[in-house]
């Protein structure tokens, strides 16, 4: 959006932003990601939220930041200069700015100490490979949009809301646009490949918590959710209504008081899935033999948005 780089789960950015930069509430809070932590495993949950273990990222997962930081800049630029060559060029200069800001992706592709040479004289190929793969995922965006004719009234915009009187609900949104007419689109950059159409729906959620927020705020049910899938150059469009949203309202603040009792009572389950495939905790975790660390006394949970390199190269699998 979004981390959101993600380098572990203290940093909590998003993709295109940087850690620090996010505000820390103080009260009950959910992000897009955690609800979807814990709605996919409570104890992948804990692992991210509480006991903060660090994650460390896939080229993938940078690339996605890679290509969201790209995406921002060139609106920066008139009208006129927003073509495939600026974006191309917007590249290595955005990759410089990351390991500027995070010089841990420095190394991201340097090979281990003990390397053999080979491996050692190909890390400027692999660096190419990467940076080349994100002119793909920029040319998938360019296949489905023309940034010429479009002027987001917002990117990458900070939305935040209190829902029950007391949850705060948040998140990052890549793009906000507005007609003349008033009517608002949410769009999503999507650099992972576009789910089955049974699994929309766990991509839609993150853009109907968007949707909520908008509404809550602006009293404007958004017309339409867009997600921009840029490695298949496919787009999907959703229009939410007044009453799903108020639904929607009740399965989050249900899932923060499911989320608040497993926190009172230590208690995390692991929720095997498909999804344990791509998980970096299974060291830990009791379906794969390990023993969670134990648990942190006194935790000061922060949920915050890191929706965004993880979704960068998020799995299109529904658990």
């Amino acid at each position: 959006m979004t981390a959101e780089t993600v380098l572990s789960p203290s940093a909590d950015p998003a993709p295109g932003r940087v850690p620090g930069r996010d505000e820390r509430p103080s009260g009950p809070s959910l992000s897009p990601s955690r609800a979807a932590d814990f709605k996919t495993c409570p104890l992948l949950f804990r692992f991210r939220t509480i006991d903060r273990l660090p994650e460390k990222p896939t080229p993938d997962q940078v690339r996605g930041t890679l290509v969201h930081a790209v995406l921002e800049r060139l609106f920066d630029l008139p009208a006129a200069d927003r073509t495939p060559e600026s974006a191309a060029a917007l590249v290595a200069p955005e990759w410089e700015r990351l390991i500027e800001q995070e010089p841990v992706l420095g190394g991201l592709f340097a090979p281990a100490e003990d390397a053999p040479d080979a491996l050692v004289s190909d890390e400027p190929d692999r660096i190419a490979a990467f940076l080349a793969g994100a002119g793909d995922l920029l040319s998938g965006y360019f296949a489905v949009e023309d940034p010429q004719r479009l002027e987001p009234a917002e990117r990458e915009s900070l939305v935040s809301t209190l829902v029950d009187d007391e949850l705060l609900i948040r998140g990052y949104i890549d793009r906000l646009d507005v007609s003349p007419a008033g009517d608002l689109r949410v769009v999503d950059y999507k650099t992972g490949g576009a789910p089955r159409e049974a699994f929309e729906g766990r991509a839609l959620f993150q853009l109907k918590f968007y949707a909520l927020v908008l509404w809550r705020t602006r009293g404007v049910v958004p017309r339409v959710l867009r997600l921009l899938y840029l490695k298949d150059a496919e787009i999907c469009d959703y229009s939410p209504d007044a009453s799903e949203l108020e639904r929607f309202e009740r399965t989050l603040v249900a899932l923060s008081q499911a989320i608040e009792r497993a926190k009172a009572e230590k208690d995390f389950r692991p929720k095997p899935s498909k999804l344990c495939g791509w998980c970096s905790h299974q060291a830990f975790c009791p379906e794969f033999g390990g023993t969670p660390p134990p648990y942190p006394e006194p935790v000061e949970v922060i949920v915050g948005d890191v929706s965004a390199v993880a979704e960068a190269a998020e799995p299109t699998i529904e658990p």
